[in-house]
């Protein structure tokens, strides 16, 4: 439980210079939608389309820009950016860290691992030899930490994480269930037909204040190392391909692939179900928009796209038949203007 006096002071150290329209002693214990909230309720305004339920909520504070905040039938908190400010709310009143340190019973630990006093080692984990672990880590139950990885301060693993050896990891990541860093990269070698495994030696190293969703996976480097920078949120089900180099604060949405030795700039949003051809070089701030294929660099900034969009059957494979008739189509309108040019001239001629 938080007041929203609490709750200004906090987000003013946070630099949102945030105003308090109301009664700063009010008790805020929950996050909820503008429809669904009620006594004890703190929800925000981040979006035109949902002016409409504005003066009907009955949570207990709202938190609005300026231009807003007289359309407020309860308490306000006036800031800039309201979804911005309402996830600090969020993560103050839904604090997952709290946890008593200490080691489970049922966990296994190598004496040549070091886990800090400050940290929990949670029932079924097995943490291997040469492990540190920092202080405030939170080892969620079933993960498994390879040989000489490390683990930053304030680092949470949910459950059923695998760390494979020799993997570095920030401080203040968030990894969700089924999580693997440091499998090995799909690294083989074409002996006459037949294919040979090449040893993946290299590792991954994960900056800070990062977060991996449930079930993705990023691969260790073939000789060098795969890099994922601070601040670098991805969503589930992605793939990370080995030597792979994202930049900091990009985002992933969800069943991305990303092949081997690609290089991913700093600010940029990748869609969902996008596939990213390996050894390419993507610049910093580009958008790709979702089921787009990557087959060429991107050197400049800007939103970029492919596939195509949902239509009806009849017509897309209408639309498919020209599509592969497109070729002789551009081969024959190239005759008619050399045609049409040659005619021209003889026209001038006469003249």
């Amino acid at each position: 439980m938080l007041t929203l006096q609490a709750i200004v002071e906090r987000l003013n150290a946070q630099g949102f210079s945030a105003q308090l329209l109301g009664n700063a002693d009010a008790e805020i214990r929950r996050v909820a939608s503008l429809t669904g909230a009620g006594e004890g309720d703190i929800t925000f305004l981040a979006h035109a389309r949902f002016k409409k339920d504005l003066g009907s909520t009955h949570a207990a504070a709202v938190i609005v820009t300026a231009k807003d905040a007289d359309a407020v039938p309860t308490n306000a908190v006036v800031v800039e950016n309201p979804h911005v400010a309402y996830a600090h709310v969020a993560s103050w009143l839904y604090s997952e860290n709290d946890f008593v340190p200490g080691i489970h019973p049922a966990a296994t630990v190598d004496p040549t691992s070091t886990v800090h006093a400050q940290a929990w080692i949670d029932a079924n984990c097995t943490i291997e030899a040469g492990v540190v672990i920092a202080a405030g880590c939170y080892i969620g139950p079933g993960c498994v930490i390879g040989k000489n990885t490390t683990l930053g301060e304030n680092t949470r693993l949910v459950a059923n994480v695998t760390l494979c050896h020799d993997t570095k990891i920030g401080c203040r990541n968030l990894l969700h269930p089924g999580v693997v860093i440091g499998a090995d990269g799909f690294g083989l070698a074409n002996n006459k037909g037949e294919w040979l495994k090449v040893p993946q030696v290299g590792r991954v190293i994960l900056g800070n204040d990062i977060e991996v969703g449930a079930n993705s996976t990023i691969d260790r480097g073939a000789i060098g190392d795969t890099v994922v920078e601070d601040g670098v949120k991805l969503d589930n089900l992605i793939q990370i391909g080995h030597n792979v180099h994202i930049g900091a604060h990009t985002a992933i949405a969800a069943c991305t692939a990303v092949a081997g030795s690609a290089i991913i700039g700093r600010h940029c949003a990748i869609g969902g179900c996008v596939g990213i051809v390996g050894h390419l070089e993507i610049a910093d701030n580009v958008t790709i928009t979702g089921m787009s294929h990557v087959s060429q660099a991107i050197s400049k900034p800007g939103v970029y796209s492919s596939g195509t969009p949902l239509e009806e059957n009849a017509t897309w494979h209408r639309n498919f038949i020209r599509l592969k008739q497109l070729d002789d189509m551009a081969r024959r309108l190239k005759k008619l203007e050399r045609r049409l040019a040659a005619s021209e001239h003889l026209d001038e001629t006469k003249k």
